[in-house]
């Protein structure tokens, strides 16, 4: 199951994106936001990371204007490693080297086409391993260290 969401900067993206995963079979769970009406991206980007991180999706995507908020806000969690991809060889990086399980899009910069091309890279391109396990190790190490964990609801 793949976790969409975005804020008013993504939404003809997002929905467009949505289509097109559906057409391939894939279960989306769309988080919002829903409208043009200004919000802000990171309540939304919380929720896709939060579902991430937690297990309670494989993957997600996040859409901005820009993509950049989304990408600071899904990488504060631990397990996320969300890229932040503008064309087809970073799509195919940021999965094959760092198994990335969220892509973020602008909205305001990647145009429909070049978003379909992207995403049909980063679901289709598989994690290499090897000496890329490693490093993803490592900054899965790093969250260790720094004590970073996904607090339950309830405990907040």
């Amino acid at each position: 199951m793949i976790v969409i969401g975005c804020d008013h900067g993504g939404v003809a993206l997002k929905d467009f994106l949505i289509e097109k995963l559906r057409a391939r079979g894939v279960d989306v769970e769309d988080v919002g936001t829903h409208g043009g009406d200004s919000v802000d991206y990171p309540d939304f980007g919380r929720r896709v990371a939060e579902k991430v991180a937690s297990g309670g999706a494989e993957r997600g995507i996040l859409l901005c204007t820009s993509g950049i908020g989304m990408s600071m806000v899904a990488n504060k969690y631990p397990g996320v490693r969300a890229a932040l991809v503008h064309e087809p060889k970073g799509a195919q990086m940021s999965r094959e080297h760092n198994d990335a399980n969220v892509l973020v899009l602008g909205g305001g910069v990647v145009e429909p086409p070049m978003a379909e091309k992207i995403l049909g890279i980063w679901l289709e391109t598989p994690f290499a391993g090897g000496r890329h396990q490693r490093r993803v190790d490592k900054i899965a190490e790093v969250e260790r260290q720094l004590g970073t964990r996904l607090q339950e609801k309830n405990k907040k």
